[in-house]
């Protein structure tokens, strides 16, 4: 065989930005954001299309076979793969680069590892070195897995799966491969797993895991390796692949994440032979045991297979080819099933006219249906953060400053100017989080999700198109077909005051818990923020799908009238709560909302605070003398350290901010008060086994720090509450208030994204309120809802004024 070490492989399709996990990057085009990764034009192509293509390992070309046959062996392979009318997809990492189908040159680099000893084993711990220091490697199951489920592949055909090695149960020594069929959707066509493993052990853990075990067989005996039975059942069987298909997509409809273990026995012709080598296996394994190979991690199963082989006189090789080649026809059989039911599927829904969220190539708009399954084969990426509430338009009309107030008549038009510009509560927290993000890292574009609805109209185009003109995400965006965008039309006078407006955001109230709970589990957020404006009902909906997925919200309650839409969710959870944790994570009224909200839990309908659990956090929390003495101490501090014409902070007390703010506690474990000019307030609770590491356990009440610390009873943790000076800035300066807060709740919520623990460390905190400070001055000056400049927020100087 000719050697061609001294060849260099160039890169066909270079992807940028190695910042995505796969588990968010379920499409092709997503492909263009992740890393140093290189798809054959071919697989390419087929992927673009939905065309079926099965995924291949290459550890069996550098590690599992001796050359020449781990080439001849890969080949053969790829060629029985086409032979179904699949598309062979070889995934290797050459010179640190990942390879998702492999050249023919390509494959024979990585094969000659005579010449190359040093190619490495490549599972998902030795990922990021292997391509950090530009080596060669062999994936194995977990690697070659994760790569499939990144390109959107739905079958990967191998030989035997890793699993829990013998003595297992004292050693810890499992195979990453395990837990990656529980993080990629991707259906495992294997015979079983390898023989040189704990097979009964094996099943538990993948039973323990949740991943399907099917044999694909006329019985339900799992295979085991060389053998047709091991002794144990599989808990489904299956004999062709177009029920295989169903699994998979079934699967897929439902959003699962896991993959499938398809357990294909040998050809029955290896039967007697598997038989004879399984003594040889048992063997080897006693002879690693002793030796101590069997301790030495990922290195024990080459030696092992090494082993079998040379006790077997090279019968095991033989077998081993013949069950890889069996498995490989298997895979591209289920990938033509697969591909056909996904096609079929799609053109029900198009024929129907029921596509559920689906994207018009022309228009860019989504259609919003009844129907259970998008027909896209893919599913969105995951969402750090879903924004869930209105999107509006909102035109603005102003006078001419020329014109007296005085001759403004009301049944006439007067020259002036008139502004169109995108705006509603949710749709500016989306933007203001993207834009901070953006400032972060460029990478950070599909961190966010706004999910809203608007209407088929001039306006809702113009939504769905500025979204997307902006780089953020539309798949959120939910098109009905009935109703009218959400439009808030302003009237100013001359000097900008508020003349008279009219507002529609009765759309923003068909956003209903269907919808609702259809968007959670499609864009499987970390955090979700509430905007007042969706209905009762809608909110105690997402509270509770929130609660059950441990996913934690954020309320913005919009308005006075609309601060206490989340009071229904509240008291539907209250019964349910752990007291260690409130109800919504985290809130951000201002004063005057603060105060309706404090008036609605205590003497509403609902009456929050005579709940058990109520009496029970705030008993816990053990406020006393100690801290209300330390309130009025911080109460005469100077509301701002640059105007002393604002005053004291006497309002915390007079007003009652710092009471109601505490009394909410049990019902939102944190609270950010915005106070206009007199500044920031955050009061919170840190709880539980977050408080024993928190850096609040070795804060004090400090009034340079303008904070009070208190400790609860012995194990229920820390309340704090801490003011922050508002950011003084001349009347002048200032171009539209309408989205000041929004650009700083936007603020806090895309660091909570990238650091959730951000309330639990002092300095954060303090850096946190800083910058969300600066987007809120950012947008005072700015012409739009939320300033363009937040998109450069952590690299823009304030202003000299402040």
């Amino acid at each position: 065989m000719k050697r061609i070490s001294v060849w260099r492989p160039q890169p066909r399709w270079r992807t940028t930005g190695l910042a995505r996990s796969y588990a968010s990057c379920q499409s092709l085009e997503a492909l263009r954001n992740i890393g140093p990764i290189d798809v054959h034009p071919e697989i390419q192509d087929a992927l673009a299309a939905k065309r079926p293509v099965v995924a291949l390992e290459t550890t069996i070309v550098t590690h599992g076979m001796p050359q020449p046959v781990n080439l001849q062996t890969a080949q053969s392979v790829e060629n029985i793969v086409r032979s179904t009318g699949a598309i062979p997809a070889t995934i290797g990492i050459i010179q640190g680069r990942v390879k998702i189908g492999l050249e023919p040159r390509e494959l024979e680099y990585l094969a000659d590892v005579q010449s190359k000893p040093s190619v490495v084993k490549v599972s998902r711990r030795d990922i990021g070195p292997a391509i950090a220091l530009q080596r060669d490697g062999g994936t194995t199951c977990s690697a070659t897995l994760i790569f499939a489920a990144l390109a959107g592949i739905k079958v990967f055909a191998t030989g035997g799966l890793g699993g829990v090695h013998r003595g297992g149960e004292q050693s810890m020594d499992v195979s990453a491969d395990l837990h990656e069929l529980t993080r990629c959707p991707v259906g495992l066509v294997s015979a079983g797993v390898k023989s040189i493993l704990d097979i009964g052990r094996t099943l538990e853990c993948l039973e323990t895991l949740g991943v399907p075990v099917v044999s694909y067989a006329k019985t339900d005996d799992f295979p085991a390796f060389y053998s047709r039975r091991s002794g144990f059942k599989s808990p489904w069987r299956i004999d062709d692949p177009v029920t295989a298909a169903h699994v998979l997509y079934t699967q897929h409809q439902l959003g699962m994440k896991n993959g499938v273990l398809f357990a294909v026995p040998i050809p029955e012709r290896y039967q007697a032979i598997g038989e004879e080598l399984q003594e040889s296996v048992e063997q080897a394994v006693a002879e690693s045991e002793e030796n101590g190979v069997s301790k030495l991690g990922k290195e024990a199963t080459p030696w092992l297979l090494k082993r079998v082989g040379e006790l077997t006189a090279g019968k095991s090789l033989t077998s081993n080819v013949a069950l890889i080649e069996n498995t490989a026809l298997v895979g591209g059989q289920i990938a033509i099933a697969y591909a056909q039911l996904a096609g079929d599927v799609k053109q029900q829904f198009e024929k129907s006219g029921k596509v559920y969220a689906s994207s018009n190539p022309q228009t860019g708009q989504l259609v919003h249906t009844q129907s259970q399954e998008s027909p896209e084969t893919s599913p969105p990426p995951a969402a750090a953060l879903a924004v869930f509430g209105c999107a509006a338009v909102d035109i603005t009309a102003q006078a001419d400053p020329s014109i007296a107030n005085t001759s403004i008549g009301v049944h006439t038009t007067v020259p002036g100017s008139v502004s169109l510009t995108l705006g509603g509560v949710g749709r500016n927290l989306a933007e203001a989080a993207y834009r901070v993000l953006q400032s972060r890292s460029p990478d950070s574009a599909n961190d966010v999700v706004l999910v809203s609805a608007v209407g088929r109209d001039a306006f809702g185009r113009l939504l769905v198109n500025e979204t997307k003109e902006l780089g953020m995400r539309i798949d959120g965006l939910i098109t009905l077909d009935d109703r009218r965008s959400a439009i808030c039309n302003m009237v100013l006078d001359s000097t900008g005051g508020l003349t008279t407006g009219v507002a529609d955001t009765d759309i923003t109230l068909s956003l209903d818990q269907e919808a609702t709970r259809e968007a959670l589990r499609k864009h499987q957020p970390r955090i979700v923020a509430i905007d007042g404006n969706l209905s009762p009902e809608t909110v105690t909906t997402l509270v509770d799908a929130c609660r059950q997925d441990n996913i934690a919200t954020f309320y913005e309650p919009t308005s006075v009238p609309k601060s206490t839409n989340v009071f229904p969710a509240i008291a539907a959870s209250l019964g349910r709560a752990d007291p260690q944790s409130s109800v919504i994570s985290f809130a951000a009224p201002n004063v005057l909302e603060l105060a309706r909200m404090y008036e609605e839990a205590v003497a509403g309908k609902l009456e929050l605070t005579s709940h058990s659990h109520w009496w029970k956090v705030v008993d816990e929390m053990a406020i006393g003398s100690e801290f209300r003495m330390d309130l009025q101490l911080l109460a005469r501090l100077d509301a701002s350290m640059h105007d002393r014409a604002k005053g004291t902070l006497s309002f915390l007390v007079d007003k009652g901010i710092a009471q109601m703010a505490i009394h909410l506690l049990p019902f939102f474990q944190h609270l950010v008060i915005k106070c206009g000019d007199r500044g920031v307030i955050t009061v919170f609770r840190v709880t539980g086994q977050e408080a024993k590491p928190s850096l609040w356990m070795q804060e004090r009440t400090d009034m340079h720090k303008r904070q009070v610390v208190g400790k609860g009873r012995e194990g229920f943790g820390i309340t704090v509450l801490k003011h922050y000076p508002a950011l003084i800035m001349p009347s002048e300066k200032i171009v539209n208030v309408t989205g000041a807060g929004d650009s700083f709740v936007g603020t806090v919520l895309a660091t909570l994204v990238h650091k959730p623990d951000v309330f639990e460390d002092p300095a954060a905190l303090d850096e946190l309120v800083a910058q969300a400070q600066k987007a809120a001055v950012l947008t005072l000056q700015s012409q739009h809802a939320v300033s363009p400049l937040l998109s450069k927020l952590y690299g823009t100087h304030l202003p000299e004024f402040m």
